[in-house]
C-alpha cells in the first residue's frame, strides 16, 4: 500500500476489529436490546417511559422500531442512557479485517484482468498454463493491493 497514512489507519482499525471479533457470534434478542435489557432489569414500560419522559405507548413503539430496524441512533442512545447502559455501535468487516477485505477485492480485480487478457491470448492461440495464470493473478493482486487504486471498488 503506497500511502503510509492509509496503511497506518488500516492497521489501527484492524486492531480495533480484533477486539470486536467476539461480537460475531453475538445473537440479538428477537425483541431487541431495549426490550431485553428492560425485561432483564425487571423494569416496566411505565418506568422506562418515566425515565425517558415519554408515554409507555411511545416506549413500546421505540422497542418495535428497534426490532423493525427503523430506529435512530439518537433514540438508541437515549434508551441506553435511561437503562443505565452505554450505547455502542460499529462495523466489523466480513473478512475480519480491512487488510483482508482489500486483499480479497484486489484478488477479484486481478483475476478479472488476467482472465480477460488470457482469453484474448487463447483466441490468438497463445494460451498460458493454469499455473502461469494463477501466478499472474497473484502477482497482479499484490500490485493492486500495494497501489490501492480507486478502481479497486468499481
Amino acid at each position: 500500500m503506497k500511502d503510509l497514512n492509509r496503511k497506518l489507519m488500516i492497521e489501527q482499525l484492524d486492531r480495533k476489529f480484533t477486539k470486536l471479533a467476539a461480537l460475531n457470534d453475538l445473537e440479538i434478542s428477537h425483541k431487541g436490546w431495549i426490550n431485553a435489557i428492560r425485561t432483564g432489569l425487571n423494569m416496566s414500560l411505565v418506568q422506562l417511559a418515566k425515565r425517558l419522559k415519554i408515554t409507555s405507548a411511545s416506549v413500546k413503539e421505540i422497542e418495535q422500531r428497534e426490532v423493525d430496524k427503523g430506529i435512530t441512533l439518537k433514540k438508541l442512545m437515549e434508551a441506553a442512557e435511561a437503562l443505565d447502559c452505554r450505547f455502542v455501535y460499529g462495523f466489523i468487516p466480513k473478512e475480519g479485517s480491512l487488510e483482508k477485505t482489500i486483499e480479497k477485492r484486489a484478488y477479484e480485480v486481478a483475476k478479472e484482468i488476467v482472465l480477460r487478457t488470457s482469453h484474448t491470448m487463447k483466441l490468438e492461440d497463445q494460451e498460458n498454463s493454469t499455473k502461469r495464470i494463477n501466478k499472474a493473478i497473484k502477482d497482479r493482486a499484490e500490485k493492486i493491493k500495494y497501489e490501492s487504486p480507486k478502481y479497486l471498488w468499481d
